[in-house]
């Protein structure tokens, strides 16, 4: 079942998220970014600050009262940000992941959005791949990796994002 997340959720998806990506544990998952930054990749208090945020949302897949995955949404004009798409790294390749990004898409329709779009670190190529495979486009725009907080991850090789685009 996928719903929104409320703030009693904060603490869950910040173990959800980081297990995923960062730590030996994300090895499990083909989404690790281990190899790639330090540090964590969010934390509870992150989280629910963006829960909080007006425009934004974070969709959790739950299934035996466990979070399994989650993806954020924030509406940016006509557009919505789609980011932190996650699933346990056990369960990746299981289906959670296009479950979350079609539910997200719909989210993107509901809110009368043009098209979806994302930042992805240009090195992930088995990432950038399978959002091309699921209908978004590189915009030919990239972006700086450029965080100012240490706890959110030190870069061990210089990065910089590529920006997707799924038109609605």
């Amino acid at each position: 079942m996928i719903t929104k997340a409320r703030v009693e959720d904060a603490f869950e998806l910040d173990i959800l998220v980081n297990s995923a990506y960062r730590g030996d544990s994300s090895r499990q998952g083909w989404t690790t970014e281990a190899d790639l930054l330090d540090g964590t990749r969010t934390d509870a208090v992150a989280i629910a600050e963006l829960i909080q945020t007006s425009g934004t949302i974070i969709l959790k897949y739950v299934k035996e009262n466990k979070i399994l995955g989650c993806v954020e949404l924030r509406k940016q004009n006509d557009k919505l940000y789609l980011g932190m798409l996650t699933v346990r790294p056990h369960l990746q390749g299981k289906g959670i992941g296009k479950e979350l990004l079609k539910t997200a898409e719909e989210e993107a329709k509901k809110q009368k959005c043009t098209s979806i779009f994302m930042t992805v670190i240009s090195i992930r190529k088995e990432l950038l791949d399978w959002y091309i495979r699921h209908g978004y486009q590189p915009t030919g725009e990239r972006k700086p990796f450029a965080f100012n907080d240490p706890r959110f991850g030190q870069p061990k090789v210089k990065l910089e994002f590529v920006v997707l685009e799924k038109k609605l």
